[in-house]
């Protein structure tokens, strides 16, 4: 890859040394190096170059394409969420990867202007940061970071959510998300903007969810299972994925008569529920 492209190259060495270089200073090479191929780091690499031209909605159509990767889209209910309207969409979150390019294609090309509220490590994904609106998980806000937060939810653009932030786990014998965090209902009240609930179905492998339980079991709190998602995504070729949408629930319903984190848990059902709902 020449040089003039590298800016569309993902550097894991690069991140974790962001992150910590200390950290990344004390890592053996054949750690780094296996880290590299558990997350296809060269196959991300060529996808990116192949895909060099196209930014933010497109980009993500166009890697869908290449991963030959389609979905079905069905709504629930009469009241469908116009064009026009300012929105929140809202859904569960059980891929880690390819349920966030589904929905950034499919919002972006129906409803027009979308941001992505993304953990701040995915903005080294540089194609999408049109698109992606950084938070971080594990830390403060930077200053314009959290500017740019504000100034989403202000804005006419549609902003795509994942409450729970982190992809579904296995819980109690079903695969479903960690608890949804309140923030969205908070920000919509805010901002007059309806909540869209929606379900996306699908699955990432027994191996994911084998991972994340025995690293709870052990105590370690670093999700360390989070490595093989791009694993589970490039499993994924070929595969077609359901994605339920119902109907908005007006910013004016969100009222005392529940807390923000009761219509939080509220609307966490009516997403769920979605999938039985849709024709």
């Amino acid at each position: 890859m020449d040089s003039e492209n590298t800016i569309l190259s993902v550097d894991v060495e690069k991140v974790i040394r962001g992150k910590s270089s200390r950290l990344a200073d004390r890592m053996p090479r054949f750690v780094m190096d296996s880290i590299k191929r558990i997350i296809h780091q060269d196959e991300i690499n060529r996808m990116l170059y192949d895909n060099r031209d196209y930014t933010g909605v497109d980009f993500a159509t166009h890697i869908l394409q290449d991963l030959n990767v389609t979905y079905r889209v069905h709504y629930a209910g009469q009241d469908r969420p116009v064009p026009e309207g300012r929105y929140i969409f809202v859904s569960n979150h059980p891929l880690g990867g390819l349920d966030g390019m589904i929905l950034i294609s499919y919002i972006g090309s129906r409803f027009g202007d979308v941001r992505f509220i993304v953990n701040d490590l995915l903005m080294y994904i540089r194609p999408l940061a049109p698109v992606f609106v950084p938070v971080n998980k594990y830390g403060h806000m930077r200053h314009d970071n959290t500017r740019l937060f504000q100034e989403t939810f202000a804005s006419d653009a549609q902003v795509l959510y994942f409450p729970a932030g982190l992809c579904s786990r296995l819980i109690k014998g079903q695969v479903t998300d960690p608890d949804w965090k309140k923030t969205f209902v908070t920000k919509a009240v805010e901002s007059r903007r309806d909540i869209v609930p929606m379900y996306f179905g699908g699955e990432n492998s027994r191996r994911f969810y084998r991972l994340a339980n025995i690293r709870k079991r052990l105590g370690i709190k670093f999700n360390v299972e989070t490595f093989l998602l791009p694993d589970e995504m490039f499993r994924k070729r070929g595969s077609s994925f359901d994605l339920y949408i119902g109907e908005p629930v007006p910013y004016t319903s969100l009222t005392g008569e529940h807390s923000h984190k009761e219509w939080c848990d509220i609307i966490r059902q009516k997403c769920y529920a979605t999938r039985d709902q849709a024709r």
